[in-house]
């Protein structure tokens, strides 16, 4: 007999419907799996066998034939195995195709058989046409996401033959976690001085704006990045929905509503490859780090110590707020709008600026400086030097201002955005700009000398100036921009150290 069973399978972080078609016939004791299965579902035969025998099913004495349409997909994974368990039930006559009608199937089976989750749980629900679809246990809560067919999780095989064969209710689902408040792990009291670095925080989350902080080793830099999650807003549907896609299809841990609602937090070693941080891969596409970092925080500490290569390769990103990997034989596109939070020291020792103190010799610091091509370093609209912080600071200094209390300002400022039509100020359109960032006479003296002397370039133009619009947000002023604040927004972007050891200056070429 034959029967159809709907499934789904990933590709990249899209759900593709299957049809697991299972053929059982007369002959010697075969199993056979066609259409692009790889390694793990030609595999199912074990798994699928022990989970049917374990639940008091009979495995059939003949030829056994599973056919995944369409064959020009290829299958990866152990997503199809409880697919293939009820279609060999169904094929063998142990279950009516009638109690299946209009359900789907995705789960991996332990050999106890039990219904253990698969990354990619929400895209592939998400794009089954079917009344009913049964997950895992564990992965509940994200199919529920997809708004669409009604999810049944029971724990094993066993426990779903029985509710088909309604000889048991089914089991009620899992209790979804409850989306609790927002939990502050570090709090921006925490740093004690750093005035500057804390201002540069503030307008990378109230604008979105990238951020570099370059200063010696123990200076604070990572110690203030980690902080910047806790500033930015929580995500909005849409956004939260992409970012969950995103995790789940990388395998990484949702939380226990299923749906992530705070900014994501990815740090990647420096050793990362470009596939790492961009995602890919030689068989299956896969997100990378930018990826997984959608709608949050990506953090490269020792941004000096990255393949210039893999640096290089988040350029394209950083513009368009989406990854497109191409293989020979797939391709795949990728959400990654993120905030790009970069640290590294100003030169390979660490002690530049300090008289005396660098043991680097000049070609050192020029090949360290030129890690950071000049097209990436200009995609940064904040860079801010991050020196050590004076001792009456750590010890006779008040605490700061916390977390909650910047927020606060963050939101109002990306309130004014959404009224502008746009998430935050980096997002507004040059024609946007025009509308709601006018310069004052003195405002365009001030680029006028930046362009002149080649401080900034076309691009940096328009960077700058939405660094100042978001400067006038937080401190309430209303436009045009004046040149105080375009003055505050310039030296944001342009004066990261002192010139006379400004590494970025040798490698440009300017003393």
């Amino acid at each position: 007999m034959l029967a159809t069973i709907p499934a789904s399978v990933l590709a990249g972080i899209t759900g593709h419907p299957v049809s697991v078609e299972v053929h059982v016939s007369l002959g010697l004791p075969t199993f056979t799996v066609v259409g692009l299965p790889d390694a793990a579902c030609r595999e199912a035969r074990d798994r699928v066998r022990a989970a049917l025998l374990s639940s008091d099913a009979k495995w059939p004495p003949g030829r056994v034939t599973v056919n995944l349409a369409p064959s020009g997909i290829r299958k990866e994974g152990p997503g199809l195995d409880l697919a293939i368990a009820m279609g060999i039930l169904v094929a063998d006559d142990q279950l009516s195709a009638d109690v299946l009608d209009d359900m789907a199937f995705l789960a991996e089976l332990g050999l106890d058989g039990r219904l253990r989750p698969v990354p990619g749980v929400l895209p592939q629900v998400r794009c089954l046409d079917a009344a009913e679809v049964v997950v895992a246990p564990s992965s509940a809560a994200e199919a529920a996401l997809a708004n669409g067919p009604v999810v049944r999780a029971p724990d094993t095989l066993g426990e779903l033959i029985s509710a088909l064969r309604g000889e048991e209710a089914w089991p009620d689902l899992p209790s979804p976690g409850s989306m609790s408040p927002r939990r502050e792990t570090v709090d921006l009291a925490d740093v004690r001085g750093q005035h500057m670095a804390r201002l540069g925080l503030e307008v990378a989350a109230a604008g979105g704006h990238h951020l570099l902080m370059i200063g010696p080793p123990g200076a604070g830099k990572t110690m203030l990045a980690r902080r910047l999650p806790g500033l930015l807003p929580s995500l909005d549907e849409s956004t939260a929905i992409e970012a969950t896609m995103v995790h789940s299809a990388a395998g990484l841990d949702l939380p226990s509503s299923g749906l992530i609602k705070q900014a994501p937090w990815q740090a990647p070693h420096h050793s990362a490859s470009m596939i790492a941080l961009v995602g890919g891969g030689s068989r299956a596409l896969r997100p990378g780090a930018i990826s997984c970092a959608h709608g949050g925080v990506l953090f490269l500490d020792e941004m000096g110590e990255f393949a210039p290569q893999a640096l290089d390769a988040l350029r394209q990103p950083l513009e368009e707020g989406v990854i497109r990997v191409n293989r020979a034989t797939a391709a795949a596109s990728f959400p990654a709008r993120f905030l790009l939070v970069g640290a590294m020291n100003p030169c390979p020792c660490g002690e530049l600026g300090q008289p005396g103190m660098c043991r680097c010799t000049p070609m050192a610091r020029l090949r360290y400086a030129r890690r950071l091509s000049g097209p990436l370093l200009d995609r940064f609209d904040l860079r801010i030097h991050v020196g050590r912080p004076e001792v009456s600071d750590l010890f006779d200094a008040p605490p700061g201002e916390s977390s909650t209390e910047v927020r606060a300002r963050v939101d109002r400022a990306r309130a004014a955005a959404l009224e502008r039509g746009a998430g935050s100020n980096s997002e507004l359109s040059d024609d946007a700009l025009e509308e709601f960032a006018p310069l004052d006479p003195e405002a365009k003296n001030l680029f006028r000398h930046a362009i002149a002397e080649g401080r900034l370039t076309a691009r940096g133009f328009q960077r700058v100036r939405r660094v100042a619009l978001t400067l006038a947000d937080l401190g309430g002023h209303a436009p045009p921009l004046t040149g105080g604040i375009v003055a505050q927004a310039l030296f944001m972007r342009t004066e990261p150290v002192t010139v006379a050891h400004d590494p970025w200056s040798l490698a440009n070429g300017r003393r």
